[in-house]
């Protein structure tokens, strides 16, 4: 019996997602969300998070190690907006090309200018201003919610 299975998701099901913020969640409903999240898109991809010290707010060389030879998308408020099925082609396209993707989340100010500047794209979940806290949870919801649909997982309809 011949059995059918698309190379797109074996590549994509092995696909490297590193998250960098700056600081952790701190409220008790961010480090839930955050948890819970993280978890599942644990399912789908290989992840990794790193929760540098405030001090680390504007070192652009230490959060550019940090990000190491990733796609490295920069979470700023001017970046490009997607809907949860652009992020998934998004990630799907990345997936493609082999190389771990970097999501990196700055500061209560946002990234260094450098860091922007060598981002190999840019994404802003909202132009609304929200809690660094919310906005960590915000995008592990995004990307396991944008996987989910990659996957034909039941989640994004409900």
């Amino acid at each position: 019996m011949f059995q059918y299975f698309d190379v797109k998701l074996v590549y994509w099901a092995h696909m490297k997602l590193h998250i960098v913020t700056i600081g952790a969640p701190k409220l008790a409903y961010a480090k839930q969300g955050w948890e819970e999240y993280i978890k599942r898109l644990g399912r789908f991809h290989q992840v990794r998070t790193s929760h540098l010290a405030d001090k680390y707010a504007d070192d652009a060389k230490q959060l550019m190690t940090t990000a190491g030879n990733a796609y490295l998308v920069a979470m700023e408020i001017t970046g490009e907006q997607h809907t949860s099925e652009q992020l998934a082609a998004f990630l799907e396209k990345r997936a493609m090309g082999g190389r771990e993707v970097c999501f990196m989340i700055g500061g209560p100010d946002g990234l260094p200018q450098d860091v922007r500047r060598a981002a190999d794209s840019r994404w802003s979940l909202s132009r609304l201003t929200m809690p660094h806290d919310l906005a960590m949870v915000v995008t592990a919801e995004a990307l396991y919610r944008a996987s989910s649909i990659s996957a034909g997982h039941p989640y994004h309809r409900g």
